[in-house]
């Protein structure tokens, strides 16, 4: 039986929750985010610490608020791909006990959003940009512009 994870006043992770840093309500319905474990919130991309150990488990204990604080991409197996290839990757991190993760965008996450999350990362500060390094993530920087507003709003689109 999988274990229930509760966000907030019984609200089950495996249904839809109520985000808690917005508050706004959130279906975790797969034919609507495209993605099978729901974390964040697409409003805000706020998440919660439930994962321990890879996506989807909900084995954290940890259950603080998650920030989102920059955008990375999925690294590909393509031996003959492009360098920069991939898909957009949101990442986060805990309030609480400062790990970080990497979550995949959802369909319905609010792209202009996005665009603030990934503007924003700029100015993270040197202890943040250390803990990136050592784990092993690379953040998008300034000069990724085109390739995120490309896979956010469609080639040429800005």
């Amino acid at each position: 039986m999988a274990r229930r994870v509760y966000l907030s006043r019984g609200e089950a992770l495996e249904g839809d929750f109520r985000c808690l840093h917005c508050h706004y309500q959130v279906s975790a319905s797969a034919l609507r985010a495209g993605v099978q474990n729901r974390n964040h919130c697409p409003y805000c991309l706020w998440s919660r610490h439930v994962d321990w150990k890879k996506a989807g488990d909900r084995l954290a204990t940890c259950m603080a608020e998650m920030q989102p604080i920059g955008l990375t991409l999925k690294a590909t197996r393509k031996k003959y791909g492009p360098a920069r290839a991939g898909e957009l990757m949101l990442i986060h991190q805990c309030l609480g006990c400062g790990k970080l993760s990497i979550n995949r965008i959802a369909a319905d996450d609010n792209p202009g959003r996005l665009l603030e999350v990934f503007q924003g990362s700029f100015e993270l500060d040197l202890q943040v940009k250390e803990q990136l390094v050592a784990s092993s993530i690379d953040i998008l920087l300034p000069e990724d512009r085109r390739l995120v507003t490309d896979q956010l709003f469609g080639k040429g689109s800005v």
